[in-house]
């Protein structure tokens, strides 16, 4: 069997151990799509599938908006942050080949097949490093590796409901290959290629494994057998290839940053490192935690690993510099300053240890030089069976072993020195393959069925799509009328986006980009949220709907089908506040809610209670429990800020005098608010008078024309978030919302969306683009300079290693 032969059959081997395994795993657990469970846990049905969902839509020419602007979240959001973090991904537009309600199923094909390129790409790059392990028939046991890697705890407990994560999980082993290129000055245009496709994807866990890359890199430099010169020429090949990169993944890379920098901060956290004995418990199989290091591997990738430094086929130098690689990056996982690094420089809301699958990418690194020389014998087996067995003990007494762990281990254990022994005396390959192969299988198909689990148990869970949510899409799309007004999916939702899962151009909204502004100017005027202002959530109320010009709402009531209720009345998108000073919100949602709508509509109770007729409404965002008017059905709520924040919720009419509100416990402090449902369609109609009398609605802005004369200020219904200018000026801002201000003699208003950092990002990509090109000519240039007039052309550099070396 050829080199060649061996590489791509290890890899296709490694890519169906791979999905054969999470397969089995998920089948075993009854999670989707091979039972009953969901799998939309978490970000996994909050985020993941309805992005994936509005990226269907934009493919097939559905969606509201473009890849600046999206119209359907938060009542107009920019778009190109949300693409970048989520979706840029080149296996995201697969799910566009899936019909739109197997949209959970075209996510999943799409973690498998990231999973898979992953094994396959680990596969490839194991002998790149060393090609002796491709002989003597130790091409399989690449591919166990290359599956070790892509099945190792970090994948299948936390990324396998993070998919953007697994960008990083492919590009690791790709960054390695770049890397490997750069010492040896090969492929100097495809390199930059491959950073910038790995930052565009993902460009977190593509920061980590370039880090990763570096520390690989630096080992191979080390151990080459060259001098300092030309280590040096390496490097500067190798910073110039992940520059050129990540300035061609501009574009993306800065609007995504800034639209960080515009997000509501969130969360703020300090890294606490994990007891040893919980970090020892990781390595094993049938472990579950969210806030310790996944360390999973395998028994047969870990204990190769484990054996490098006692492996006396390995020369000792090599021995001695990748183990303490690998001993130092573990080490890296626990200490705050690098743990800082690793996360650049802030530590994360959720998992602080996203880093792990770069160890993991190295222990499997190590674990193929260890092999690359020989099979390990009986010194080799002791020493590193020692270090496991040590390292099995030390997290003996951690809470999260199970009944499963051990029995697991000890049978991967065994099964693992049994095909190791086998197959250094090259008796029985095929027992010895499927000995190893088999500890893979099992222990990582075991460790992911009792993660899917475990998830359910601890996470929040989201149905796969279903009646529920073809039902609440037909009833938005029956209902929709935009731009003449805006259709809202519903205050009960099923994910915080539901706008673009089920359709609509609602004011919920959950990402890592959700604007300051927008949290800040929704919490005012009475909004509730979730994770901790990051998912701000639909306000089922008749003022904001105003504002919004929200024309149709869907409500669900439990049990039932989804109802369209639909106002009388609806202002334009575009309409006119009367000259004078800007109001300032405070506290009172109901204060503010008239200053936005510009007329007072809400009355405070009097003795207690509202007149018969009116709306009440309650506002108390930090409690938890239920209300009710009177004898009226009750009411929950969910507050408890800064986590989460009950929204502004109606009780009812009244209808009858003294009508109080009730409380299922003590709420300490709320207001009440009566709304006179007159007053309101007096202020809709004096809005619709004097408002845009036409609105045209593009995929990167608004343009509305007004009646003649019109003065004081223009407000369009959308927030102001940062990239909005009007009539060639920056856009100004009315409470919150983007705002023109008018003088009589315009009747026009153009308003244009450009996300911040496109231009500077565009400049950066055409940069990066400029230096490829000129590194591609660079030979040519090169080949004439060193010509002589009237010389043979042979002259020149001919050979294609002169032209490597000529680079």
């Amino acid at each position: 069997m050829t080199l060649q032969s061996a590489r791509g059959r290890a890899a296709a081997l490694a890519a169906l151990i791979t999905v054969g395994t999470v397969c089995a795993g998920d089948a075993v657990a009854r999670s989707f799509p091979f039972g009953p469970k969901t799998r939309s846990v978490n970000d996994l049905g909050n985020q993941f599938v309805p992005f994936h969902a509005h990226l269907w839509d934009l493919l097939h020419g559905r969606a509201d908006g473009g890849l600046l602007l999206n119209w359907q979240s938060g009542y107009g959001t920019s778009f190109l942050p949300d693409l970048g973090t989520y979706l840029t991904s080149p296996y995201s537009v697969l799910v566009g080949l899936f019909p739109r309600d197997e949209i959970d199923l075209a996510v999943y094909v799409i973690t498998l097949l990231k999973m898979a390129t992953a094994a396959a790409a680990m596969t490839w790059l194991l002998f790149c490093l060393h090609r002796g392990g491709g002989e003597g028939g130790r091409w399989w046991m690449a591919a166990v590796l290359g599956g070790s890697y892509a099945l190792c705890g970090w994948s299948v407990v936390e990324a396998s409901y993070n998919p953007m994560w697994m960008d990083g999980l492919v590009a690791f082993p790709l960054l390695c290959l770049a890397g490997e290129w750069a010492r040896t000055g090969r492929r100097p245009l495809i390199g930059p290629l491959i950073v910038a496709v790995a930052w565009i994807a993902n460009f977190y866990t593509a920061y980590m494994a370039t880090i990763g890359a570096a520390l690989v890199l630096a080992v191979r430099l080390l151990l080459a057998d060259t001098d300092v010169r030309e280590r040096t020429r390496a490097l500067g090949r190798a910073t110039r290839t992940v520059l050129l990169g990540i300035a061609l993944a501009g574009p993306v890379l800065i609007p995504v940053f800034l639209g960080s920098r515009h997000a509501y901060p969130g969360w703020t956290k300090q890294f606490a490192p994990a007891g040893w004995a919980d970090v020892f418990a990781r390595t094993l199989p049938a472990t579950y935690s969210f806030f310790t290091p996944a360390l999973f591997l395998g028994s047969g990738a870990l204990l190769l690993a484990c054996t490098l430094a006692f492996n006396g086929a390995v020369p000792r130098r090599e021995r001695q510099v990748w183990t303490g690689l690998a001993v130092a990056v573990a080490l890296s996982l626990q200490w705050a300053p690098t743990h800082l690094v690793w996360h650049a420089f802030a530590t994360p809301n959720g998992s602080p240890y996203r880093q792990t699958f770069v160890f993991a990418g190295i222990l499997v690194i190590a674990a193929w030089v260890c092999l690359s020389y020989d099979w390990p014998g009986r010194r080799a087996l002791l020493g590193g069976g020692a270090v496991m067995t040590v390292t099995a003990l030390g997290g003996a007494t951690s809470e999260l072993v199970t009944v499963w762990t051990f029995p697991l281990f000890a049978a991967g254990f065994a099964a693992v020195v049994g095909g190791l022994v086998l197959a250094r005396r090259g008796r029985y390959a095929v027992v010895a393959a499927l000995l190893l192969s088999g500890a893979l299988v099992g222990q990582a198909a075991a460790t992911t069925a009792y993660s899917d689990r475990m998830r359910l148990g601890r996470l929040d869970d989201y149905p796969a799509w279903g009646e529920p949510h073809s039902e609440r899409a037909a009833a938005v799309a029956k209902a929709d009328g935009w731009p003449r007004y805006r259709t809202d999916p519903g205050r009960d939702q099923l994910t915080g986006n539901d706008p673009v899962l089920v359709g609509g151009q609602g004011g919920s909204y959950y990402s890592s980009h959700t604007p300051d502004v927008y949290t800040r100017t929704l919490a005012a005027l009475g909004a509730g949220w979730t994770s901790n202002g990051r998912s701000v959530q639909s306000l089922d109320n008749p003022v904001t709907d105003a504002i919004f010009a929200v024309g149709a709402r869907v409500r669900t009531a439990p049990g039932a089908h989804p109802a369209v209720i639909r106002a009388d009345r609806t202002p334009p998108l575009m309409t006119v506040r009367p000259p004078g000073a800007e109001p300032r919100y405070d506290w009172n949602p109901f204060r503010n809610q008239e200053r936005l709508l510009g007329s007072p509509v809400y009355s405070a109770p009097a003795g207690g209670s509202c007149p018969v007729g009116s709306e009440v409404f309650l506002w108390a965002p930090n409690y938890t429990g239920r209300a009710r008017l009177g004898d009226s059905p009750w009411v929950t709520l969910r507050g408890g800020q800064p986590k989460r924040r009950a929204a502004l919720t109606s009780l009812g009419t009244v209808n009858s005098p003294g009508e109080k509100v009730g409380y299922s416990k003590d709420p300490h402090r709320t207001t009440l608010g009566c709304l006179d449902r007159a007053r309101l369609t007096a202020a809709v109609d004096r809005l619709k008078r004097t408002g845009a009398v036409s609105v045209k609605v593009t995929d990167s802005g608004v343009r509305a024309e007004l009646p003649p004369g019109t003065e004081g200020t223009a407000v369009l219904a959308a927030p102001r978030i940062a990239g909005w200018s009007c009539n060639g000026k920056p856009a100004g801002s009315y409470l919150g919302l983007v705002a023109v201000p008018l003088n009589g003699s315009s009747t026009t208003v153009d308003c244009t969306f450009r996300p911040p950092g496109l231009k500077a990002g565009s400049a950066l990509g055409a940069a990066g683009l400029l230096g490829l090109v000129l590194l591609a000519l660079l030979p040519r240039l090169l080949k004439r300079s060193k010509r002589t007039p009237g010389a043979p052309e042979t002259t020149g550099i001919t050979s294609n290693s002169q032209l490597q070396q000529a680079h």
